[in-house]
């Protein structure tokens, strides 16, 4: 049985809390719940919880389960802010909607999509799926900035996540397109980097506003 919206939410919060901080159970107190919450009582009937006391812990089954639902929520996280081009609190906002659509097989594209993540936009780590292991032992490298190219690699385009509308515009406009192959040449004092026959030179802010696709070759 699929928790709750409201199940799912305390789950996320709860894996959070033990697996990713390092504590062993949370209080009642600091999750802002009481024992006969019904969406904390529906994840103890799904035996996903256990509650002693003022204290909760997760069992096998929620430790699971609530990585899953942290994957689904930073992955939404990162496709409102890189791809929607959403900031801040509505990013986030929109994020905790979408997470409960998505189901495996959906989530799975989506990290595809993004080229499988590490991080949220916050950093914290994406726990990875099947997909991104499949991927690095593919090698494949994924997403990355451009700054954090070497001289002389080579990427495609994957987008561009500048929020500065006329910066973005400029640059498309010169053909700095998502799906174009381009290869860095220096890092300093600018970021410059070639796309077809034409040379662009950007700063180091704009540069970590520009996702470049890597492969093993």
């Amino acid at each position: 049985m699929t928790p709750s919206n409201k199940a799912e939410d305390i789950l996320e919060t709860l894996w959070i809390a033990i697996v990713e901080d390092g504590d062993n159970s949370a209080s009642l107190d600091s999750l802002r719940l009481t024992a006969d919450d019904p969406g904390l009582r529906e994840l103890e009937e799904q035996a996903l919880v256990e509650i002693k006391g003022a204290r909760l812990y997760l069992r096998p089954a929620g430790q699971e389960a609530g990585q899953k639902i942290v994957r689904r929520h930073r992955l939404a996280e990162r496709l409102m802010m890189d791809i929607l081009n959403l900031q801040g609190d509505d990013a986030n906002a929109k994020a905790c909607e979408f997470e409960h659509l998505l189901n495996e097989g959906v989530d799975t594209k989506i990290c595809t999509l993004l080229n499988h993540p590490a991080t949220c936009p916050h950093g914290r780590p994406i726990p990875p799926g099947e997909c991104c292991r499949q991927a690095r032992r593919a090698g494949e490298v994924g997403v990355v900035p451009l700054t954090e190219l070497k001289p002389g690699q080579e990427g495609e385009i994957a987008y561009l996540a500048t929020r500065d509308a006329k910066k973005m515009q400029k640059l498309m406009s010169l053909g700095v397109l998502p799906g174009s192959r381009m290869r860095l040449s220096r890092r300093f004092p600018s970021f410059i980097f070639q796309v077809g026959n034409s040379e662009f030179a950007v700063d180091e802010l704009l540069a970590r506003e520009i996702f470049i696709r890597l492969n093993s070759a």
